[in-house]
């Protein structure tokens, strides 16, 4: 695999790539919904992300439901499943922008990563690294880089001896490291969230 070659040039990062079976990106469909998932499952661990998931379907049935389904469930069903009352706006926000911009999967595929983020932004609760775990998991573009993770904050300040003590300095130099990793910064980002969790299919963590 080409990002595997490119990847392992960074000698510190190629013990942690052979620790773990080759990552692939996926690209799947209904980006408004799993836009409302990246919302749901932040500051969670995988495990709750997972339940929250499952509770959230069980409202459609145990199916994913439309965006209409979405924007008309009220926002105290949304919150019986547990969300915080920011979430579940979060998620309302989501679908009904979604409905009003008439948005499609094709025209988001189109755009590029910063016109992504510039654009989903616009949209209340929606921040830059929740489009960033978009681009990576759901849209399967290889090459974005999410330096405000904390998951990925702590593997590399454990792999490369960073100081966490000064945030900014932390990451200028995160970023100046991860520049060797172009153009499969994604791929990178999945290393490191599998070496610091111990497991290959390791999901990002919210700061």
């Amino acid at each position: 695999m080409e990002h595997i070659k490119h990847l392992s040039k960074d000698k510190k990062f190629q013990k942690i790539i052979a620790l773990q079976d080759p990552h692939v990106l996926a690209k799947r469909k209904n980006v408004c919904l799993h836009l409302c998932y990246s919302i749901m499952s932040q500051q969670l661990s995988t495990k709750v992300a997972d339940v929250f998931h499952k509770r959230f379907l069980a409202l459609y049935n145990g199916k994913e439901p439309t965006i209409a389904q979405v924007a008309a469930t009220p926002f105290e069903t949304l919150r019986s499943i547990g969300l915080s009352n920011a979430k579940a706006n979060y998620v309302l926000n989501v679908s009904r922008f979604f409905i009003d911009e008439k948005i499609t999967d094709a025209q988001l595929y189109r755009l590029n990563d910063v016109e992504l983020i510039t654009y989903l932004t616009k949209i209340k609760g929606v921040g830059q690294w929740t489009v960033e775990m978009i681009l990576m998991f759901t849209l399967g573009r290889e090459d974005v880089f999410a330096v405000d993770d904390l998951g990925i904050q702590q593997a590399m300040t454990k792999l490369y001896k960073l100081d966490p003590a000064d945030k900014k300095a932390m990451k200028a130099e995160m970023l100046r490291i991860s520049e060797k990793w172009r153009p499969y910064r994604t791929y990178a980002c999945r290393y490191l969230w599998g070496w610091k969790d111990n497991t290959p299919e390791a999901k990002p963590a919210k700061k």
